[in-house]
Order: C-alpha cells, then sequence, then structure tokens
C-alpha cells in the first residue's frame, strides 16, 4: 500500500472521530481537547507535516541537540536546573510537500514531575518521530520512560549527547552496556551519538617572541550522524510515519470514545432497568389474578429489551425480544429456582384468598417480580454491549455472574420498600 493510502487511511479514521454521533454531548465536552487534537491531526496531515520530539531528563541537552539541528540558538538553554517549563515547536526544513517541526519538551524528572512527564508523553504520542536523550548510562525513571514510549509504537532513536566528555574507549563501552540493555527496544542503527554543544577548547597560542597564551575556543556541535540518521528514515517513510501516527491516536481515541459511548449507554440502560423493575414489581403487587400477574411480567420484560436494544443501538423485534428474554429465563429457572417457586406460590395465595391477602403479599411479590426483571434487564445488557453475543461462557455463565455479584437481599429490601411507596402514592 502506498503512503498515500496510508494517510487517506488516517484522514478518514479521523473524519470519522470527529463525526460520531453516538457520542453523548456530557462526553464529547469531557473529550474535547483530545478532538482538537483530532483537528490538528487532521490540518497536519492535510499539510504534510512531520513534527519531530525530543524526550529526557532534565539538563541531558534537549534543547542543545534541537538548536544544533535546527543551526539556530531557538530553544532555551541555561546551566539553571529545568529550564524548559513547557513544550515548544520550531520549523526545521521547508519542503514543497510539506514541513518539518522539532518539539522541546520539559525534563522527565522536573519539579512537579508527574504533570510534566504526562506532557512529555503526551507530546512524544502526538510525534512522528521521537529521539530521546540521554547523556550516561540511564537511570530507571528514564528506562521506565523509554518502555513506555516504545509501547507507543513510535519510531525512536536513542541519542547520547555530551559524547565529547568520553574518551573513545569509554563511549565504545558506554554503547555496549545500553545496547545490551536495550536490545529489544533500540536497533544498534537507532543509537546515535552526538555533541550538541561541546565544551569550549583550549588552545596554546606562541607569539613571536615565543610566549605562550592560553585561547579558549567554541567546538562546533557534532549532530552530523543524527541529521543523517533522521532524513534516512523520513526519506523512507515519512508519509507512512505521519499516517500511522494519527492512525495510532485515532485508534487509541475511538476507543476511549467507545468506552465512554458504552458507559453512557450503560448509565441509561440502568435507568431503564430499574424503571421496569419498579413498573412490573407494582404491577405484580396490586393485581389479584395469577393469569394477569404472568401476562404482566412477559410483557413488562419483553418491552424493557425492546427499549434496551434501542439504548444499545440494536433495535429488536418483538419477535426476537422474546427469544432472548425467553433464553434469559430458562437460564433463570435453572440458576434460581427457589425464588420461581416463591413468585408462583404468592400468585396462588391470591386467588386462593380471593385478592383479600394481596395488602400482605403485594410487597415481597413484588419485590420477586421486580428482582427478576431487574436481573433479566442487566442479562439482556450484557448480550446487547457484546454486540448480541452471549461470549465464550454463554448465557448460563453470564447469568450466574449477575447473580453472584448481586446482593439480593439488600435489592429486595429496597425494591419492596420502592414498591409500597409507590402504591401508597
Amino acid at each position: 500500500m502506498s503512503s498515500d493510502s496510508h494517510l487517506g487511511q488516517a484522514r478518514d479514521s479521523l473524519e470519522l472521530l470527529l463525526q460520531d454521533r453516538r457520542l453523548p454531548p456530557e462526553a464529547r465536552a469531557e473529550l474535547a481537547g483530545d478532538f482538537r487534537q483530532v483537528q490538528a491531526m487532521l490540518d497536519k496531515l492535510e499539510h504534510g507535516h512531520i513534527h519531530i520530539a525530543v524526550l529526557g531528563r532534565v539538563s541531558v541537552g534537549k534543547s542543545s541537540v534541537l538548536n544544533a539541528l535546527i543551526g539556530e540558538r531557538l530553544f532555551s538553554t541555561s546551566a539553571l536546573h529545568g529550564e524548559t517549563r513547557h513544550q515548544a515547536m520550531a520549523c526545521w526544513e521547508e519542503q514543497e510537500s510539506g514541513s518539518l517541526f522539532l518539539i522541546d519538551t520539559p525534563g522527565i524528572n522536573e519539579i512537579d514531575g508527574e504533570a510534566r512527564e504526562r506532557m512529555a508523553r503526551e507530546v512524544s504520542g502526538r510525534s512522528d518521530l521521537v529521539l530521546f536523550i540521554i547523556d550516561g548510562d540511564m537511570t530507571d525513571s528514564e528506562y521506565r520512560t523509554l518502555q513506555e514510549v516504545e509501547r507507543e509504537h513510535r519510531p525512536l532513536l536513542l541519542v547520547l549527547n555530551k559524547c565529547d566528555r568520553y574518551t573513545a574507549t569509554q563511549r565504545e563501552q558506554l554503547r555496549g552496556s545500553l545496547l545490551v540493555r536495550l536490545g529489544t527496544i533500540i536497533a544498534p542503527s537507532n543509537f546515535i551519538e552526538v555533541s550538541a554543544d561541546p565544551a569550549p577548547r583550549i588552545y596554546i597560542q606562541v607569539d613571536a617572541e615565543g610566549r605562550e597564551t592560553e585561547i579558549e575556543r567554541a567546538s562546533p556541535p557534532d549532530v552530523g550522524a543524527l541529521k543523517d540518521r533522521i532524513w534516512e528514515i523520513l526519506e523512507a517513510e515519512g508519509k507512512t510515519l505521519a499516517a500511522l501516527n494519527a492512525s495510532l491516536f485515532a485508534g487509541d481515541l475511538s476507543d476511549r470514545v467507545g468506552a465512554r459511548v458504552l458507559a453512557a449507554r450503560k448509565r441509561l440502560g440502568d435507568r431503564v432497568i430499574r424503571s421496569y423493575s419498579l413498573i412490573k414489581g407494582i404491577a405484580v403487587a396490586i393485581n389479584p389474578l395469577p393469569v394477569a400477574d404472568l401476562a404482566a411480567a412477559i410483557t413488562v420484560d419483553l418491552s424493557m429489551v425492546v427499549h434496551l436494544a434501542d439504548v444499545y443501538g440494536m433495535p429488536m423485534t418483538r419477535s426476537q425480544s422474546g427469544t432472548l428474554v425467553k433464553t434469559i429465563s430458562k437460564q433463570l429457572l435453572l440458576l434460581m429456582g427457589t425464588t420461581w417457586f416463591v413468585h408462583l406460590a404468592s400468585s396462588l395465595l391470591k386467588a386462593g384468598s380471593a385478592g383479600l391477602s394481596t395488602i400482605l403479599t403485594a410487597g415481597a411479590q413484588g419485590a420477586v417480580a421486580y428482582y427478576s426483571t431487574y436481573v433479566v434487564g442487566q442479562a439482556a445488557e450484557v448480550y446487547l454491549a457484546a454486540g448480541c453475543s452471549w461470549g465464550e461462557g454463554g448465557p448460563k455463565r453470564v447469568i450466574r455472574d449477575i447473580l453472584d455479584s448481586i446482593d439480593r437481599d439488600s435489592l429486595l429490601a429496597r425494591a419492596r420498600q420502592d414498591i409500597l411507596a409507590r402504591i401508597g402514592n
């Protein structure tokens, strides 16, 4: 597949996210920042921009590396601890097909580090290529952060800065040690040694009379190997990198949108289930005729499942709803036969007393009816949320798990109170 095809797919995925109408307004508001990122990514793809971010500890020389690459001191550098407080961006190269942008980030171990470390990871997650800068053997925090970046599946270069501080032997030993430790994360070709801001060198100048004078001269940055590797990667797969990054971001956000949609549907579904459970509990409690009880039970359960199916975007006919209720009821009979026996006995008691004992049995019988519909609703909700599937365990396992998770005594007590309160009103 061509890089343009990858870009087209990524663009389509992002557009679909922006147009997703399943997301409730409150959930969309919570994800507003993410949707702004989606729009920014669309603009980035449209203009062919490539983003390269640096990540690393405080004072390893992240800003210096970027300045050396760009050939200007555009990024702030200082001897002060943690000079970079916020992410910064600068254009590196303008091309006909787009532009390259370099992004600086705060140190991953700065004061207030948790928030800034999270921000740095978010920046790396939005970038097409990450330069992880170190200046010696890695600390545990660096190693953990590098692993997290690698799990983001972003192209990654490990850059050893300040190499002028080491002898050739020390550099070789350090390189070998790091590659052994990072063998599953960093390929040797992606381990680059640089000196972005070398220490000044001292030269001895001898005048005509033989007097020696020490002269300090700045040394030029040595980032040629890093530039070469970046261009190799971009020339080979620049557009694909941008598309891959956008697709990964879209996939991650799509999962979060799906979770929000499911959570919103779950909240609405729970309200629907409790509402129908109460309706059935009251209908069964106040009706003196056992046959009418059973008819009411079936009608309420069918209506509830149809309503839940609409909530989950899986519309069902009355017949399909009936089939699902029968499946659930069959498993309930197997798993909670005693409850159904109490339900039936209460109905027979109504008939034998010509309805005179209805007041005595209404609360208890209604609570059992409430409970049974509540379980039916929970089971139907699991089935619908899984795309009309019971999963590997089948309906019996699902219903058993639901029964195990419910505090039956407290639910029956609350149902009885709600029913009697409604009847009283």
